[in-house]
């Protein structure tokens, strides 16, 4: 049985870039699809709503989607001018409220533009279906009416997320009923077979089933999300395998379903990688950093959005790498940059030798411009890797994180954890709270005494 938790396994394919993979659908199977022969209009609108913009900012560049020939990109929920002479492209979600609005714009004798092709972000229904065969009106501009199933936010090359925020209050929140939990789920379990649509690959579906039925005990929500999540991406594989064209007939790959019960500590703990340490510690937006730059004209320092992400090959060399081992390199990146070029031995010198600062990089992209590009890249990665050291140094993280490494692995225990926080008043409250999260996660017996009484009163929570 493909859905399962045994051992069965299969052979994976080559190696795919997904981020890309992505890209591709959606700029040629979707936005260069809708090019027909006998349209007179060569640019066109493209319409998407909250969920489906993300899904596309995620991939696309807006430069990628100007080429495919879209001169203006609207929200569905919003007051839209009527462009009578133009195409229209719809990506948007597969619910009776976008089915409303895409009728309401293509409906009448003057619809807001010439001819629609829509795309469904995942399965739509065959009730919505039948209300947009109703209208003759509307049937007459439609170009296309397809179910790209892509409704997953690609992240980067080799990793995806469902955007469920809500998903840990809505499965293992204090409300045991199960429709908001049953409803999360179905949405989670059909953005990750649209991954598998995206792909073409159909999984072995692996999960992780409840330890045992006792029938003393009663069986809770809870306890049966992996295998309710598991079912429900297998339908949604079974109804790709009868219904997309190319889709495989035979497995090709694996999916793990776990939930956050096996490992409750990755999420609390701090993690050391350059990646990890600069979503945790910089308040960064997404991939999004705010880096400040000299003003070119001379005066105030200006603020620039720098996103990290895999078209900068720093940020790819080093966002795995220990924080250490990544401050070590752009030390030895810089050196060598400064060893390299004579220019930029001048203007090291110029300053009398030394250790080169954010700032001197940033002084040398204006005396330096046919290195901008590369001073400024670096000159980021040095600012970056320099206010993460800082706030090591600032808040005792490694005094802490070497605490937290050592109650996962057994090394520590209750009187460890209380002889810190009294010897480090000055710990702030998020990380006392994490530190305790993670002595709750392995210890969870030690909170049933008045051990825990001890541990609040040192904590002051």
């Amino acid at each position: 049985m493909s859905m399962s938790d045994s051992d069965s396994s299969s052979q994976g394919s080559e190696y795919k870039c997904f981020r890309q993979i992505t890209r591709d659908r959606l700029l040629y199977e979707m936005l260069r699809s809708a090019r027909s022969k006998d349209s007179k209009s060569t640019w066109k609108v493209l319409i998407m709503d909250k969920l489906t913009v993300k899904i596309m900012s995620y991939a696309c560049k807006m430069a990628d989607i100007t080429e495919e020939g879209v001169s203006l990109v609207e929200d569905i929920y919003r007051r839209r001018q009527p462009v009578p002479t133009m195409d229209a492209i719809y990506f948007i979600q597969p619910t009776k409220e976008n089915v409303v609005m895409f009728l309401s714009d293509m409906a009448g004798k003057s619809p807001l533009y010439k001819k629609a092709f829509v795309f469904f972000s995942s399965s739509i229904s065959k009730e919505l279906v039948d209300q947009i065969k109703r209208d003759a009106s509307v049937l007459s501009r439609i170009g296309a009416l397809r179910e790209m199933n892509l409704e997953y936010f690609a992240i980067d090359s080799q990793g995806f997320v469902t955007d469920n925020e809500r998903a840990l209050e809505e499965l293992f929140g204090d409300d045991e009923g199960s429709l908001k939990g049953d409803a999360c789920l179905r949405v989670m379990a059909t953005r990750i077979a649209t991954v598998f649509a995206s792909l073409r690959e159909f999984p072995f579906v692996h999960y992780r089933a409840i330890k045992s039925i006792d029938p003393t005990t009663m069986t809770t929500f809870r306890d049966l999300i992996p295998t309710k999540l598991a079912a429900a991406v297998w339908n949604c594989l079974m109804k790709y395998k009868s219904t997309l064209p190319h889709f495989p007939q035979t497995e090709t790959c694996e999916l793990l379903i776990v939930d956050r019960s096996v490992d409750q500590v990755a999420p609390i703990i701090h993690e050391w990688t350059y990646d990890a340490m600069c979503h945790d510690l910089l308040n960064m937006e997404g991939n999004k950093y705010v880096h400040e730059v000299p003003s070119k004209t001379g005066g105030l320092p200006e603020m620039k959005d720098v996103l990290l992400e895999d078209h900068d090959p720093i940020w790819l060399e080093l966002r795995h790498a220990h924080i250490a081992d990544a401050s070590e390199r752009l030390h030895e990146k810089m050196t060598n940059f400064v060893t390299k070029n004579k220019a930029a031995q001048m203007q090291h010198g110029s300053r009398g030798g030394g250790e080169l600062s954010t700032r001197d990089l940033q002084k040398m992209v204006h005396a330096l411009p046919q290195y901008s590009e590369q001073i400024e890249k670096l000159s980021l990665h040095v600012d970056i890797a320099g206010k993460l050291n800082k706030i090591i140094r600032e808040f005792g993280l490694r005094e802490l994180g070497q605490l937290e490494q050592n109650l996962v692995f057994g090394d520590a225990g209750t009187k460890d954890v209380i002889n810190f926080l009294r010897m480090n008043q000055d710990v702030s409250r998020e990380n006392k709270l994490r530190l305790l999260m993670i002595y709750a996660a392995v210890h969870p017996e030690k909170f049933e005494d008045d051990k825990l009484v001890k541990l609040m009163e040192v904590t002051a929570y």
